[in-house]
């Protein structure tokens, strides 16, 4: 059964609300619609890893490359797979309709938090334990440092997507409460801290203060899921969201042609540009107009299987995907080194004719270790804390520790340190 993604809003009191007609309340059940777009996302993110995931041969034995990196046909194909701005809208369209119905059972903003706590850091302590055991176990085999190093670099990397995510989801209750009382205004907000930061790190040559949007593009992306939920975008004429995205497509493609942006949109991720705040708004334009076929095909059984699965192990299936990687680079490099072959070299007519076989090799290898896995994602939270203190230093310490992964890489002693901040997360905000 779909969902109905409206709620009623209520002006404060003492002021008249003009701009917004009654809506709705929720009805029981997912979105299987949503659900669908979402497991596409998580998808799509695996295989892209799994096309840039390449290992070589040089003078000093096995070395993992970037395969796209300098490829010329990587930048358009990111047109299509930068799918991060849409998981995010996606993420606030899910993370409003569980904060409603959790407050439609008496729950409260901080049981909310910490039910994203729990449901995000959980998994993320298994995954980064058994890749600091994992690079423990490769220094003492004797494999050489650098390859050591560059594992652990790239295990981290994708690390980045939990630290916003647990920072969007945070911040969730009262972005929607500010949502309910000034939509436009709030959603503006966040845009417009986004646009002077963009300006300053370009004008100014403030590159630092780029990554300050790490949290305001993805925030405002995150806000634009909530008026998918309401069904604001819904109310919106067809021709409307037409011309909202195509308007949002034209300013990328300007940007591209103009040099102010990189056509490359992975490029635009670290920090994250207002070229992504534009695909977003491309993206989610589109989403609202195919959401009926798209709910139309989530229940065919097939469809509705796949994505149901990935759904029930959205984070597992993302913390686990690149240590699969790891050791299918590995295990090609050691078979490179014991057998003699070669490697195809990334882009040649023998590496794409061996893609198929790497990518699916790689889809099934992560479903494997999802199944296996999941529990940690799946088990249920336990009574949560009532003190908005605790919930915010579980926040605190869970940003923490990934953050340490990111900046210092991912080693036996950070990897170390990173779960122990994050049990100390997953502590605070028990009862």
């Amino acid at each position: 059964m779909t969902q109905t993604q409206t709620l009623p809003v209520q002006p404060p009191p003492g002021r008249t609300h003009h701009t917004e007609t009654p809506l709705a309340p929720l009805a029981p059940g997912r979105d299987t619609g949503i659900d669908l777009v979402r497991a596409f996302c998580v998808v799509v993110v695996v295989l892209l890893h799994a096309l840039m995931a390449g290992v070589t041969l040089g003078e000093a034995g096995p070395e993992f490359v970037n395969a796209a990196e300098g490829a010329p046909w990587f930048a358009p194909l990111t047109w299509v797979v930068q799918i991060m701005p849409l998981f995010f809208v996606v993420g606030g369209f899910a993370g409003s309709i569980a904060y409603r119905r959790l407050r439609e059972r008496g729950g409260t903003p901080v049981a909310f938090i910490a039910g994203r706590v729990h449901r995000l850091l959980l998994p993320a302590v298994l995954s980064i334990g058994t890749a600091g055991v994992g690079l423990a176990m490769l220094a003492v085999s004797g494999v050489p440092t650098e390859l050591v190093q560059t594992a652990g670099f790239r295990f981290g990397q994708p690390l980045w997507f939990l630290a916003v995510f647990l920072l969007c989801q945070a911040l969730l209750p009262a972005l929607i409460a500010a949502h309910d009382r000034a939509p436009l205004s709030s959603i503006l907000g966040l845009a417009t801290a986004a646009v002077v930061i963009e300006v300053l790190r370009a004008v100014a040559g403030m590159e630092a203060i780029g990554f300050l949007n790490l949290a305001f593009v993805w925030l405002t992306l995150q806000q634009l899921g909530f008026f998918l939920a309401d069904g604001r975008l819904g109310a919106l004429s067809h021709r409307t969201r037409v011309i909202a995205g195509l308007g949002a497509v034209s300013l990328l493609a300007g940007s591209f042609l103009t040099g102010v942006f990189s056509p490359d949109l992975i490029e635009n991720l670290n920090p994250p540009t207002l070229a992504l705040l534009l695909t977003g708004v491309a993206q989610t334009a589109l989403l609202s107009l195919l959401r009926p076929t798209l709910t139309r095909l989530s229940t065919r059984p097939r469809i509705a299987a796949v994505a149901g699965f990935v759904t029930a192990r959205t984070m597992t299936v993302y913390l686990w995907h690149m240590p699969v990687l790891l050791a299918m680079a590995g295990a090609t490099a050691l078979l490179a080194m014991g057998t003699g072959l070669v490697p195809p070299e990334p882009s040649s007519a023998g590496w794409w004719l061996t893609r198929p076989l790497w990518l699916g090799m790689a889809a099934a290898l992560t479903a494997v270790a999802a199944w296996a896995l999941a529990a940690g994602e799946q088990r249920r939270m336990p009574p949560p804390t009532s003190s908005g203190l605790r919930a915010a230093q579980a926040v605190l310490a869970g940003l923490a520790g990934v953050v340490l992964l990111l900046v210092a890489s991912t080693t036996v002693f950070t990897a170390t340190a990173a779960v122990l901040l994050l049990v100390v997360a997953l502590r605070r905000i028990r009862r």
